[in-house]
């Protein structure tokens, strides 16, 4: 079973992995969703949050934007990072997710490596 992860602002996919309301975790089993549930982010260092999503159990994550120094954070976790997705309702990601659907846009990408 997988674990997808998903930020969310305003009821759509947030710009940013690391700003958001809340986190829509889906247990996913091939193209069933078996459970779901809200969880708030935690506060302060933003270093600390891949560690905080593995304590969760979570083994992917579909964002849009995320910090560069971050997406490193995540390696020794064995958490896949699905980034550049357009934004969209949590419930179409998990879905085009399952589907395998999910397409990155290479433009936003390209602004994350390339960013100091």
């Amino acid at each position: 079973m997988k674990k997808v992860a998903i930020p969310v602002t305003s009821g759509l996919l947030s710009e940013y992995f690391e700003q958001c309301d809340y986190y829509q975790i889906f247990n996913v089993e091939g193209r069933n969703i078996r459970s779901e549930k809200i969880v708030k982010p935690p506060g302060g260092n933003i270093t600390k949050l891949p560690e905080w999503v593995a304590d969760k159990g979570i083994t992917d994550i579909i964002s849009y934007k995320i910090d560069k120094c971050i997406i490193t954070l995540f390696a020794p976790f064995r958490i896949d990072l699905f980034v550049g997705i357009a934004v969209n309702s949590p419930q179409n990601l998990v879905n085009d997710y399952m589907n395998g659907k999910l397409m990155s846009d290479e433009k936003i990408i390209n602004e994350i490596m390339s960013a100091e």
